[in-house]
């Protein structure tokens, strides 16, 4: 097989980071420009600098359709703007970190559709799709959190979410509340109720479980938020989501673990730990791992993921995996730092 020709746009950010952290190491991948106006001519590592020894690369301001996929690793909104500005050639595959190309109403692109790419879900249809609207990176927790349930219909009409996530979610652009006198030893709740990966996390639920969505006039973030209560909250660590969410459920614990076995037998990445779990597990790593209790009536589910890799790049990348027909795994077999 060929090398897999990528081209990355919005390279210098986070995202774009991490994403080349884990294709200078992928088997089956050249990469092809990293692109960067504003880092134009430096090397990676003067940007990333813990690339440092590992690659020679630099950033480019050139685009162009001479790959066979493309990554965008741009700010929210800033996606559909670069198609618009730069039509790339009907064979190339792309796959958008942004929240651009998500929701329903919003796929289409040069005649085609792009398909939601949580891999948990969506599996066989990323397969053979031309472009993925990769998921955020809460949504992905949640969402893995309730696939199971919406399955078999199971999930109620109330779901109660918490969510920390580290201070990477909210992008590299400094701001007051990423600053680290600010962020540091310190807790803090946003978006309470309202926050905008409500809208993908109901989609995807109501995909499973039909009829999830209340049907109404409101918009579609109102309708999401009349069955998720969400509470997101900033941590002061830098990578990482930890949620807690929990539901009325008739299941018992044992019936529970066996749903959620069964419904990620076959994804390598998402696993169903019996013992209690914590966010070092997943650092670092395209992991999920989810635990199970039963209190009373009330089923709780918590998982964990890293929010740059499962919840961003690390999940690009197995998307990417799955429309090249290769493993899932295939460069992703990264080890978590305990300590």
């Amino acid at each position: 097989m060929n090398m897999i020709k990528v081209g990355i746009v919005g390279s210098a950010g986070y995202t774009g980071g991490e994403l080349l952290r884990v294709l200078i190491y992928h088997p089956e991948v050249e990469i092809v420009f990293a692109n960067s106006a504003s880092n134009a001519g430096n090397k990676l590592y003067e940007v990333h600098n813990d690339l440092f020894g590992d690659t020679e690369l630099t950033f480019s301001s050139d685009f162009h359709s001479d790959i066979d996929v493309l990554f965008l690793c741009v700010g929210h909104g800033d996606a559909r703007k670069f198609l618009d500005a730069n039509p790339v050639a009907a064979s190339v595959k792309i796959i958008d970190l942004s929240q651009d190309y998500r929701l329903r109403a919003n796929t289409a692109y040069q005649g085609q559709q792009f398909v939601y790419g949580l891999p948990e879900l969506n599996k066989e249809a990323i397969k053979s799709a031309q472009y993925i609207a990769n998921p955020g990176c809460f949504a992905t927790n949640i969402q893995l959190a309730l696939l199971p349930l919406a399955s078999k219909g199971l999930l109620p009409d109330q779901i109660h979410v918490n969510a920390t996530t580290g201070s990477t979610g909210a992008g590299q652009k400094p701001g007051a509340t990423t600053h680290f006198s600010w962020r540091n030893n310190n807790l803090s709740a946003y978006k309470s109720f309202e926050h905008q990966h409500l809208q993908e996390i109901s989609e995807s639920l109501d995909q499973l479980q039909n009829g999830f969505l209340p049907a109404s006039d409101d918009s579609l973030l109102a309708r999401a938020a009349e069955r998720i209560n969400f509470v997101p909250q900033r941590g002061d660590f830098t990578r990482g989501i930890f949620s807690a969410i929990y539901v009325d459920s008739d299941l018992t614990e044992e019936q529970a673990y066996e749903l959620y076995e069964s419904y990620y037998a076959t994804h390598p990445f998402t696993h169903v730990s019996r013992s209690n779990i914590d966010l070092k597990q997943v650092v670092n790593t395209n992991k999920s791992i989810i635990h199970l209790e039963k209190h009373g009536n009330k089923l709780l589910i918590l998982n964990v993921t890293d929010n740059l890799l499962k919840g961003a790049s690390g999940q690009a990348v197995q998307n990417m995996n799955l429309m090249f027909g290769l493993n899932e795994r295939t460069g992703l077999n990264l080890k978590s730092v305990g300590f």
